[in-house]
């Protein structure tokens, strides 16, 4: 593996991972953090391998080139506090962005055993150790709990997933993207006869190949290792890229648009905002198809007991702050547990909430689109799967009427090669909102990747008194949520490298948070915003609106703090980038008004992007009909997240397969 970083690089990286954890007690060197650092990049490479070595040389400058090396730590830190911490300076603030990847891994340090992921190996890891983690096998569990083992029997079979020498020349249906969108399609058409190809650019990654070594598996399992950010770099967009998609890693929740007892009353009616806006769907046919998912994926109200600490001191923490409030919208707020597709609940195969939902479910237990659709859709109808596949472009003729009919598409194959595949019925285009946008933009389909819309969150932490409460490690990453209207809180909590991604903090502040790491119960919030990026040179430009969206982020994390206060938090940790500490006598909303002037000034994330190719009846405003057939050709669909016409408030998962079963559920979708 060729070396990601150069001499001077690497003396860089070496001296500002000791300047992050000035005053800090280190189990591990500063040179074995910079041999993870370079472990994740290699694995990761490509473009954004190109862009961190840029912002090392950048950052270097900014903090006095080589002189920066030659400083003490406490020097060192002085700058990086000065230049970086401190800084107002949107360029400065991207460079800050550095060090969530120095602590991620510090934290996400995994010592090598004799296979991947050998938590044998890790017993005693040190890190571990400090911070009173304790790996899944080690956990004890008692009477009534789900055992943390592997449940066999759901993987997709070796034998269907092709290579270049096993690839057909010809197929009828080729599904483009093997996620929620296109997994359901994939199952959809072929069981009515249809030959069909599903190719995915990422790698099959059975849940036996999956293990807790987390920077391993976001570099194998995420688009840019995890690392894809927005244009401007103020939002770190989290996508899967692998055989089964982002519900390969995702936290498995389940919501509907505008559910009854499940969404606030007062929210944006989803579907009537869609029929105002010229991409009319049946309401009814669109639950039904929400209907035939929940079914197949079994999907249910989550166990209290797999969120046994965090989840709880959600809804607590809301009751009690809601008891409090004369706003009547907080009133008529819906707290409750997720739905989740981590079921059947309540039998042996059900969640054994590791805690590692975001780098893949280890054990089989989750009933992702690579566990139920995909192998069914194989085994039982002879679809075939290609990963590690990029669909360069869709190739046309043009159909008796005069339209475009999908020809071929282009395939680049994982040795670099290209192969010309015949769609000899149609094309599924099912990559994701920037990956098709930027697929049907190279296919010459005009007014791709406007208008996207995300769903944004941001962590606030809170420190809990010591006893109180319990290790909301040892739990479902997000087991509650509180529905207030125009946005939602919901709680989370993640193993130790992603912990320590969003933890805020810098220095001596960050390092004692994380050996809190039994103390600290965590939530974020999720907020609409709602059509204000778009597709750009293969990377999404998104733009909060300071009129509309930052008065709602700001409330958002307001109200926030102020529930983990009412659940008993001593200080909570909001994600700004100052890394202030605010406690309980604080005025809370000024505090947030003053942090959050910008967008810059707050860590910002999504799993949610949606939009880009709209439904619309007129081709003037969307891409695709109320089909889901791309305006103007007779054979190509498009059924993942980015048909949404605006957001839809919740997150994605199941709306995106409801999507794809309205689209693809009925007698030949072509036709």
């Amino acid at each position: 593996m060729t070396a990601p970083f150069n001499f001077g690089q690497l003396r860089f990286l070496k001296a500002l991972t000791e300047a992050l954890f000035d005053g800090a007690d280190m189990v591990i060197s500063a040179d074995q953090v910079v041999a993870n650092i370079c472990d994740l990049f290699a694995k990761v490479g490509g473009t954004k391998l190109d862009e961190i070595r840029l912002s090392l040389t950048a950052t270097e400058l900014v903090l006095g080139g080589p002189f920066f090396t030659e400083d003490d730590v406490a020097g060192r830190a002085e700058k990086v506090r000065d230049r970086l911490q401190n800084s107002q300076i949107d360029l400065f603030q991207d460079m800050a962005r550095l060090r969530g990847i120095v602590y991620a891994c510090y934290y996400g340090h995994w010592q090598p055993g004799l296979e991947p992921g050998d938590q044998d190996a890790n017993a005693a890891n040190p890190v571990h150790r400090q911070i009173g983690f304790t790996l899944p096998k080690f956990r004890q569990r008692g009477t009534g709990e789900i055992p943390i083992e592997a449940v066999h029997g759901r993987e997709i079979d070796p034998a269907h997933i092709l290579d270049a020498a096993s690839l057909g020349d010809e197929y009828d249906v080729i599904v483009l993207g093997s996620g929620a969108g296109g997994g359901v399609a994939a199952f959809n058409i072929a069981a009515q006869g249809y030959k069909v190809l599903v190719v995915e650019a990422g790698p099959f990654y059975p849940s036996y190949a999956i293990t807790h070594h987390e920077l391993d598996m976001v570099a194998s399992l995420y688009k840019h290792g995890a690392l894809q950010t927005s244009t401007n770099r103020d939002f770190v967009v989290f996508q899967g890229r692998c055989v089964g998609g982002s519900s390969t890693i995702n936290n498995g929740i389940c919501l509907r648009v505008n559910e009854p007892g499940r969404t606030h009353p007062d929210a944006l009616d989803v579907l009537a905002k869609w029929a105002s806006i010229g991409a009319p769907v049946d309401a009814a046919a669109f639950h039904a198809s929400y209907d035939a998912v929940q079914a197949k994926l079994g999907i249910a109200k989550i166990e209290p007991r797999s969120g046994r600490h965090n989840g709880p001191h959600l809804l607590n923490g809301w009751a009690a702050y809601a008891a409090a409030s004369s706003d009547p919208r907080e009133q008529r707020a819906v707290a409750d547990w997720f739905a989740k597709n981590f079921g059947p609940p309540f039998t042996p195969t059900a969640c054994a909430y590791c805690g590692y939902c975001n780098s893949g479910c280890a054990y089989g237990r989750r009933m992702g689109i690579a566990q139920t659709y995909l192998p069914e859709a194989c085994r039982d109808h002879g679809a075939r799967i290609l990963p590690g596949t990029k669909a360069e472009r869709i190739v046309w003729q043009t159909a008796i009427d005069g339209r475009r009919e999908a020809e071929a598409v282009k395939l680049i194959l994982p040795d670099g090669s290209q192969r010309l595949v015949r769609a000899r019925v149609g094309v599924v285009v099912a990559c994701g909102t920037i990956a098709s946008s930027k697929l049907l933009d190279r296919s010459d389909i005009d007014g791709t990747g406007y208008q996207v819309s995300l769903n944004v969150a941001s962590p606030v932490v809170a420190l809990m008194p010591d006893g109180v409460g319990g290790d909301a490690w040892d739990e479902d990453q997000m087991a509650s949520y509180v529905d207030c209207g125009d946005f939602l809180l919901e709680s989370h909590f993640q193993p130790p490298m992603s912990m320590a991604s969003l933890m805020p903090g810098w220095f001596a502040d960050h390092a004692a948070r994380m050996q809190n790491f039994g103390r600290v119960h965590s939530a974020g919030i999720l907020f609409p915003a709602d059509r204000r990026g778009r597709v750009k040179d293969d990377k999404l430009e998104f733009r909060l609106d300071t009129t509309d969206d930052l008065p709602v982020l700001r409330r958002a994390m307001a109200t926030l703090t102020k529930v983990h206060f009412a659940a008993g938090a001593i200080e909570c940790y909001p994600a700004v980038a100052s890394g202030r500490t605010v406690t309980a006598d604080m005025d809370i909303d000024a505090f947030f008004a003053r942090e959050i002037r910008e967008q810059d000034d707050i860590t910002l994330s999504s799993s949610h992007p949606h939009g880009g190719n709209a439904i619309n009846e007129s081709p003037q405003y969307g891409v695709v009909d109320p089909r889901c057939r791309v305006h103007g050709t007779t054979n190509v669909l498009v059924t993942d997240a980015s048909v949404f016409p605006s957001c839809i408030r919740v997150n994605a998962q199941w709306t995106t397969m409801a999507m794809a079963q309205y689209a693809t559920g009925r007698s030949d979708p072509f036709r």
